[in-house]
């Protein structure tokens, strides 16, 4: 039986007890885009889950909203003046963020970027993260598994409702979608975003749901004959749905997205999304709770790439194609895979 990763860190703590009395004096501080999106949320759960178990300080704050770097620099400073010593961020503008932390590590804090890369990735020790290419690429084979299906004979004509601009979590989404989906894309290094003609129209959702319904119902005034729409996450997705159901048009468009929240698998189930390629932010930040750890009290920085998974969630297989259904998507949602 699959114990989640809640469950164990909670078990854990019975036997943490001399562990905890030895860290006491570890700071840590986790830094996110937002602390609306449930996606930061579940990092937050599990940094915090992960700060319990092994009795350390835990320091945290937010952007307002996704592209808030002044705030994230901010808290930068704060939390190393504090007596951090390991810094987990997800950078909001992956190059404006870099002198702030080229100065803290200059003066030995551990930086370990989750989600979203750095531009230069070196700007951090190590990055635990979704690989955003290969979930892009996922839903895109799906998408070409299933239009045949769906809409048989109809052409392609899609709509792209994307995080912003020269963000390389959202351009690797975009383009791994476009080449699960067939077509020509950059490769996974490439902040470009790449197009085709059966892309009718594009705009940027910042990942809200509010923008994600600005883009989708501008979007229908033009082209009311989209039939399948990538969103870089859910929230996007919920406003895509919004705008297709005021136009009456929520049966005539196929939406695909990532994340694989608790409300975004919810939405596959009812159908109000196709497929979606789940993340595990719980799992990158006890990880990384787990290396500041370590660090602090032996001094080795972690270092390099490490992929913290990915599924395709869909209640609707296509052969040759593996994913998992909503129920197991529930269960895991946000949390362990």
């Amino acid at each position: 039986m699959k114990i989640s990763y809640a469950f164990a860190m909670a078990t854990a703590m019975l036997s943490s007890v001399a562990l905890a009395s030895d860290n006491n004096n570890i700071t840590i501080g986790l830094i996110t885009k937002t602390d609306t999106n449930p996606f930061f949320l579940k990092m937050k759960e599990g940094a915090m889950l992960g700060a319990t178990v092994h009795g350390v300080k835990l320091l945290t704050a937010a952007g307002k909203q996704d592209n808030d770097y002044a705030s994230q620099i901010a808290a930068i400073q704060s939390m190393v003046a504090a007596g951090a010593t390991t810094l987990l961020i997800t950078p909001s503008d992956a190059k404006a963020i870099v002198p702030a932390l080229d100065e803290v590590r200059a003066k030995g804090v551990q930086v370990i970027a989750l989600d979203s890369p750095t531009d230069p990735i070196s700007a951090v020790d190590a990055l635990f993260a979704t690989d955003n290419y290969k979930a892009g690429e996922l839903i895109g084979q799906y998408a070409l598994a299933a239009m045949p299906l769906r809409f048989s004979g109809q052409p392609l004509k899609i709509a792209m409702l994307d995080l912003s601009a020269g963000h390389l979590v959202g351009a690797r989404r975009h383009n791994g979608f476009m080449k699960g989906l067939g077509l020509q894309a950059v490769g996974a290094d490439s902040s470009e975003l790449s197009t085709a003609p059966v892309i009718l129209c594009s705009g940027y959702s910042e990942g809200a749901e509010q923008q994600g319904y600005e883009v989708m119902a501008n979007c229908l005034k033009a082209h009311p004959d989209i039939n399948l729409v990538y969103t870089v996450n859910e929230p996007a997705a919920a406003g895509a749905y919004k705008a297709l159901l005021e136009a009456s048009k929520e049966k005539n468009a196929m939406i695909l997205s990532v994340d694989g929240g608790c409300a975004g698998v919810k939405n596959v189930r009812e159908g109000k999304i196709a497929a979606t390629a789940q993340q595990y932010p719980l799992t990158m930040a006890a990880m990384g709770v787990d290396a500041a750890v370590a660090y602090a009290r032996h001094g080795k920085k972690v270092s390099g790439y490490v992929d913290t998974g990915v599924t395709l969630i869909a209640d609707k297989p296509m052969p040759r194609l593996s994913s998992k259904d909503t129920q197991a998507g529930l269960n895991a949602c946000f949390g362990a895979k």
